[in-house]
């Protein structure tokens, strides 16, 4: 039966997705002074505010007010007529320490926090993630990299793609391409439309997939000027399932951005991806849903389990009893494996924490156990 499945992927310059950066830019800035520090915040945006509020303990002093106005800046908030801007904005914070109680279980190795995580991989793209979310992270990235280039001066920070692709038996191709970009209010609706079809949508998005039927829409409701934090509130951790896999996989429900590593529904996801990629990747499936269960101060791992939607091409209690012989789950070894007390997070927070080349849980390095 034919099925449509959407994603989306909102720019750095969406309220949420700033959120997300700037409390990932202080994360990574306490894991480069003390990589022991132990962090779980959020910030929320307004119109001319900044307020990150959460539970920091740590050796280091970071100037949270710097990294804040460093980090809108470079997401490009730099002119007064944006109406947030990065020299310009306030920055308050309510920071206390980790409770006693959560600190005495880490210290002990146990899982910073009860999580229920999951992994997903298939073999629709050359970096296994699912066709809707790969190519709305796609069409993202690359408007936020010609605006940044000065390719498109007119574009503003804000915005959002939303990609549908519809499934026909086993093949697919794009049903819809929704993007909404911010601009200035001197370039003519129709022109920015014609140059994104044709320098953007044509270009980056294979033929092969686009069909006569294919709905494209650039600001399907008209000019969008006003945008980011003065026009909506932005917090930490809103995107979860854009940040993730799209509408095809389950959510763990929980976000990703401004925790340290202890916190296993952040570092649990990392271990679930890797393990699902590297069952895809060595082809005993060409899907698998890999879901793990947490429990605040437990050095083990509660629950564990794969799916392969019917795509196995070995015995599934075969996949099972592989993986846990060669992946370790338990959250300690988790952080070790993927040395995750560096300062590597900013790069997650904006077009998915999954399919990019450079982070470890992506690395396939132990295809030779599943050959």
């Amino acid at each position: 039966m034919d099925r449509i499945r959407f994603a989306e992927s909102p720019f750095e310059g969406h309220p949420d997705k700033l959120a997300d950066i700037i409390s990932d830019a202080i994360l990574d800035e306490f894991m480069r002074k003390d990589p022991f520090s132990r962090v779980s915040m959020n910030v929320l945006l307004t119109s001319g505010l900044v307020f990150i509020t959460g539970e920091i303990s740590s050796s280091a002093y970071v100037d949270l007010q710097m990294i804040s106005k460093k980090a809108i800046k470079e997401v490009g908030y730099t002119k007064p007529e944006y109406g947030f801007d990065g020299d310009l904005v306030g920055v308050l914070n309510s920071i206390n320490e980790q409770s006693p109680e959560i600190a005495l279980y880490v210290a002990s190795e146990g899982a910073g926090d009860s999580a229920i995580v999951v992994g997903y991989a298939t073999t629709e793209t050359d970096n296994f993630l699912p066709a809707p979310i790969y190519y709305a992270h796609k069409l993202s990235k690359i408007t936020s990299d010609f605006r940044k280039k000065g390719i498109m001066p007119f574009l503003r920070p804000d915005g959002k793609t939303l990609v549908g692709v519809k499934y026909e038996d086993d093949k697919f191709y794009i049903d819809s391409i929704y993007m909404f970009v911010q601009h200035d209010p001197d370039i003519s609706l129709s022109h920015l439309r014609e140059l994104f079809f044709e320098d953007i949508i044509k270009k980056y998005i294979p033929s092969g997939l686009l069909r006569k039927d294919s709905k494209i829409k650039i600001n399907p409701a008209g000019r969008f000027i006003i945008g980011g934090p003065v026009s909506d509130t932005g917090i930490t951790g809103r995107k979860i399932v854009s940040d993730a896999y799209g509408d095809i996989s389950f959510s763990g429900g929980s976000a990703f951005s401004g925790k340290d590593p202890t916190k296993t529904d952040r570092a649990g996801s990392y271990m679930a991806r890797y393990i699902a990629k590297h069952i895809v990747a060595s082809r005993w499936a060409d899907k698998a849903l890999v879901q793990i269960a947490y429990a605040f101060g437990l050095k083990e791992y509660i629950g564990f389990d794969i799916e392969t939607f019917g795509t196995e091409k070995k015995p599934i209690d075969k996949i099972k009893s592989r993986v846990l012989e060669v992946f370790s789950l338990n959250p300690k070894d988790i952080i070790t494996a993927f040395d995750l007390r560096k300062p590597i997070y900013t790069k997650t927070a904006c077009y998915g924490h999954f399919g990019k080349q450079d982070l470890p849980w992506e690395n396939l390095d132990k295809l030779e156990y599943f050959s």
